[in-house]
């Protein structure tokens, strides 16, 4: 078994027309049709069917960058200490807050403290301020100054962000 012979001296009907034809000169048609050589037609290129590539303008879970929105930040506890008596500079203690010298600050759910009104720090327009170190930076009230000075103060909600804050 799995042994054909050559077909040398044998003959085959071709399935288009029936007519007789060597063996050996029939030839197989893309339907699988055995024809003769004078009618043998190849594949039309439209009978498909096609291999689709996949186009490579994308990227599978693709993570394009983006700039996150300034949000609010919650502040330590009592995080303001008033400068010398009658000065109005504020150091705020913010660990690792990342800001700028110029930066603009507002602050927010901050109590009143060494004569400094909850007014006053809670300005809408926010402070601009100067950076001391990673965790601290400094900003000058308007219109107010410390009565005792070297207070610590501010509350235990008070936050630090943007001067507007988006949704």
């Amino acid at each position: 078994m799995g042994r054909f012979a050559t077909g040398k001296n044998a003959y085959g009907i071709s399935d288009r027309s029936g007519m007789k034809y060597r063996y050996r000169d029939l030839k197989k048609e893309w339907n699988g049709s055995l024809v003769g050589p004078d009618e043998f037609e190849s594949k039309h290129p439209q009978l498909g069917p096609f291999r689709t590539v996949a186009d490579p303008e994308a990227i599978r879970d693709a993570r394009p960058s983006r700039t996150e929105n300034p949000v609010e930040v919650l502040l330590v506890l009592d995080p303001f200490i008033s400068s010398a008596a009658s000065s109005g500079v504020i150091t705020v203690r913010e660990f690792g807050h990342g800001r700028s010298t110029t930066d603009t600050v507002r602050f927010r759910s901050v109590n009143g403290f060494d004569g400094f009104t909850k007014a006053v720090l809670e300005q809408s327009s926010g402070y601009s301020i100067t950076v001391v170190t990673t965790d601290t930076y400094t900003f000058t009230a308007n219109g107010e100054t410390a009565t005792i000075g070297g207070i610590v103060g501010g509350g235990s909600r008070a936050t630090a962000g943007p001067t507007t804050v988006s949704a």
